[in-house]
Order: C-alpha cells, then sequence, then structure tokens
C-alpha cells in the first residue's frame, strides 16, 4: 500500500511540476506538433472494492473538462488518420489532439460518444475481434471480478488455486502477480486457468465480455456516426511478441478483415495490444504494414513532432489515466513536459 501511495505520488508531483512549468513558458518546444491521447472505459464512478483497474477508467465529466482544456490552448482536434498528413505538413502553432479508446467497450458509444458530439471531436475506437465475437475472455476484467469476491488466484501450479485476501495491498499484490503470470509465453494457458478459477466461484468471463463490449452489430451500427472511426487491435489481445510469426500476421489480418467486414472499409489504423515491448516487434509492424494500415500507436508516452513522420508505426500515446482526473494534468502531459523529465 504505501508502494503504491509512493509511486503515485511521484507522479502527481511530477504532473505538478509540469503543469508550473508550461505555465511560465518553459521547455514549450517539448509539446511538439500534437498529441494522441488514449482511453478505455469512459463511464460514471462507481465505488469497488478494488481500484486494480481504476487507470483504465475515467468519467465523462472528466473526458468534457479535457476537451475544454485543450480547446481553451488552442488544440484543433482530428482523426488519427490524419495525423500522417498533418505530421508531414504541419500548420505552426496549430497543435492537434487525436482522441483513441481500446477494446471496444459498450461505455464507449453510452457515455463517451455523447461528449463527443457536444465537441465536434471524432475518435478512434479499437476493436478486438475476440472480445466482439464473445471468443475471447478479458483476463484483467477477470481478474478484478475475483478480486471484488475478496479471493485472488495463484496460477503458478498446474491448476489455479483460489486464496482469501483481506486489504487493498493484497489485492493489488495478487493483480501484479495475474498479471506477471498472463503477460508471458504461455498466455492462452493462463488465461484458461483464471477462467477456471473464476468459474468455480460463480463468475462468468465470458459473461463479464458480454456486458461490457460492444458486438459487431452494435460495432457496425457505431462506426456509422460520422465521429466514429474502427481501427485494428488483434483478435485476442494476446502479447504478439511471444507468439510466432505466422500467428502475429493471423492475428492482425484478421483483425483488420472483421472491422472491414462490419464497417466496409478497411481500417487503416492499428493499436498493440498493451502498446509496450510484448507487441512492438519488428515482425508485429510489419504484420500491420502487410494488413494495409497506414499507422498503428503504442502506448510510449509522448507528443509528436516532425520525426514522428519517420516511424508513423510506432507512434506514442498519451493516457487519461483514471487516478489522475484533473484538467491541469491534462495541460501537463499535453505540454510534453512530463516525458521530458522522466527521460
Amino acid at each position: 500500500m504505501l508502494r503504491e501511495f509512493a509511486r503515485r505520488g511521484v507522479i502527481t508531483a511530477g504532473l505538478e511540476a509540469s503543469h508550473l512549468l508550461r505555465c511560465a513558458g518553459a521547455m514549450a518546444s517539448e509539446r511538439g506538433l500534437g498529441a494522441i491521447f488514449t482511453l478505455h472505459h469512459v463511464r460514471p464512478f462507481v465505488p469497488a472494492s478494488t481500484d486494480v483497474n481504476a487507470h483504465l477508467e475515467i468519467t465523462p465529466e472528466f473526458l468534457d473538462a479535457a476537451i475544454r482544456q485543450l480547446k481553451a490552448e488552442g488544440y484543433r482536434f482530428v482523426s488519427l488518420e490524419e495525423v500522417p498528413a498533418l505530421l508531414h505538413s504541419p500548420e505552426p502553432g496549430r497543435p492537434f489532439a487525436a482522441f483513441t479508446l481500446d477494446d471496444g467497450y459498450r461505455n464507449n458509444r453510452d457515455h463517451a460518444l455523447p461528449v463527443f458530439e457536444r465537441h465536434g471531436v471524432p475518435f478512434t475506437v479499437f476493436v478486438c475481434r475476440g472480445f466482439s465475437e464473445r471468443s475471447h475472455t478479458i483476463w484483467w476484467e477477470t481478474a478484478a471480478a475475483i478480486l471484488c469476491r475478496e479471493q485472488a488466484v495463484d496460477l503458478g501450479g498446474s491448476e489455479p488455486i483460489v486464496r482469501d485476501v483481506r486489504t487493498s495491498a493484497d489485492m493489488r499484490a495478487a493483480f501484479r502477480s495475474i498479471a506477471g503470470a498472463i503477460c508471458a509465453e504461455g498466455e492462452d494457458a493462463m488465461i484458461g486457468k483464471l477462467d477456471r478459477a473464476a468459474a468455480a466461484i460463480g463468475i462468468d468471463p465470458g459473461a463479464i465480455v458480454e456486458d461490457l463490449v460492444m458486438s459487431g452489430e452494435e460495432l457496425a451500427a457505431f462506426a456509422r456516426h460520422p465521429l466514429v472511426t474502427l481501427g485494428a487491435h488483434t483478435v485476442s489481445h494476446r502479447s504478439l511478441g511471444f507468439l510466432d510469426p505466422a500467428t502475429v500476421t493471423d492475428e492482425v489480418r484478421r483483425s483488420a478483415d472483421y472491422v472491414e467486414e462490419i464497417t466496409g472499409r478497411r481500417p487503416q489504423t492499428f493499436a498493440y495490444p498493451y502498446g509496450d515491448g510484448r507487441s512492438v516487434t519488428k515482425e508485429s509492424i510489419r504484420a500491420v504494414e502487410d494488413a494495409g494500415c497506414r499507422l498503428a500507436v503504442t502506448t510510449s508516452p509522448g507528443t509528436l513532432d516532425r520525426h514522428s513522420a519517420e516511424h508513423l508505426f510506432r507512434l506514442p500515446r498519451i493516457s487519461l489515466n483514471g487516478f489522475y482526473q484533473k484538467r491541469r494534468y491534462v495541460s501537463a502531459l499535453a505540454s510534453g513536459i512530463p516525458f521530458r523529465l522522466k527521460g
């Protein structure tokens, strides 16, 4: 618990310092040409017994505040598909912002869309075929559901072991253990063990996906909205770096095929699962290019500059994190200063 509070304290201090530096006009060049923002859940806050996924969730009110702040600072809002052209032919003094949302959650339609509509802001939703078709489960949501029962799962043995947890610190430690076991080679097997453990205590991982993620029919209707664009996000959301080249190609291609099937248009954009070294590899970049996409985004934090045009298949994004929902933090992040301070 103390370690977690200390970590958040350091991040908060960095954001506050970056905000003050921005207000003082320091490090202005770090803003670059613009920024791509990433979100997951957008929904009203509901207290839960564990906050292990709270970083993936912001409120509609904060999204509205973030857009208003960026507007006040002169940002223009663009579709992600416009970014390559803007990097090649920037307009000096007119930074741009593109919004993206990962995984295709239903609350993106129910709670984020009205905010984007209010401001006329286009956005891209990255779709996991396996979530939408209900063939794959979402392990981090399953883990959170287990922890909300004050229970945890040990995935270290041949079969999962369910045990009690009592404190928030226990829950976070248990979640880190689950994540460490899953985000490695053999991800499928570990997720299967987690799902079996959930079912043993009355939790249906498939029902969680059904409740949270839009179906193909819903996504097709959603994509007809003039502000909405769909991008590809693999089939299974597995770490591509642990898969053989043929499977990587299949994950990327079938994901792009799915978006084309439900929209009638080949997706131009792709988001790597987890967005870091677990999935961003030479093989996955090649597969994305071969699938017909024009750019791909990571979760590496940063703003965009002229050099970003040379790296269109590993563009950085700035996460709007549920633990830091303050308007001035949006300014701090968009300034690019926190990323330079962090090195």
